[in-house]
């Protein structure tokens, strides 16, 4: 008969955070990492084509059907979609401000119209229909999609949205104003 483990008899907690890297032993490491990604793409690339394609064509369902539920509902007219609360409260634009009207513009096939609401919003359209399409084709390929943006990317991302943010309300960038 084996005793239960109390806290005398109990065997030691493993490390947490779990440690990774070269100095913590055997199967860590780039070398490790490198293995894992090719059986993760090995599992990928024997799924069925319709497995492979399920997960990007239901997320550009998604997006198709909301650019057309905007494009049905005009921004536009007050009413159909709530108040932006900066905007309300402070009478100040958000990075996000003119977004919806943007993208009933371009379900109307206006760019200009799209453009003049939100111009950040409209190359973000265009980065996810190059990111969507980067994905379908990696799918039909059956090679699996990795995309990673180092911390720098993302600072960027984030210092170019605040700027975005502050010119449009300052009298000189008014031009980006919704």
């Amino acid at each position: 008969m084996t005793a239960e483990p109390t806290p005398q008899n109990a065997p030691p907690a493993p490390p947490w955070p779990p440690r990774h890297g070269p100095a913590h032993g055997p199967g860590h490491g780039p070398a490790h990492e490198a293995a894992l990604r090719e059986a993760e793409a090995a599992e990928f690339r024997r799924r069925p084509l319709g497995r492979r394609l399920f997960a990007p064509l239901a997320t550009l369902a998604g997006v198709a059907a909301a650019f057309a539920y905007v494009g049905a509902v005009d921004p536009n007219e007050p009413g159909h979609y709530p108040v932006c609360p900066l905007l309300r409260f402070t009478g100040l634009y958000c990075p996000g401000c003119g977004g919806l009207r943007s993208a009933h513009a371009v379900a109307h096939g206006d760019l200009a119209g799209a453009l003049g609401a939100n111009a950040l919003a409209v190359a973000g359209y265009a980065v996810c229909a190059v990111l969507m399409a980067v994905w379908l084709v990696h799918a039909v390929r059956s090679t699996p999609t990795r995309l990673a943006a180092r911390p720098a990317v993302w600072w960027a991302l984030g210092a170019l949205t605040a700027l975005f943010a502050v010119i449009r309300n300052l009298p000189f960038g008014s031009f980006l104003a919704p």
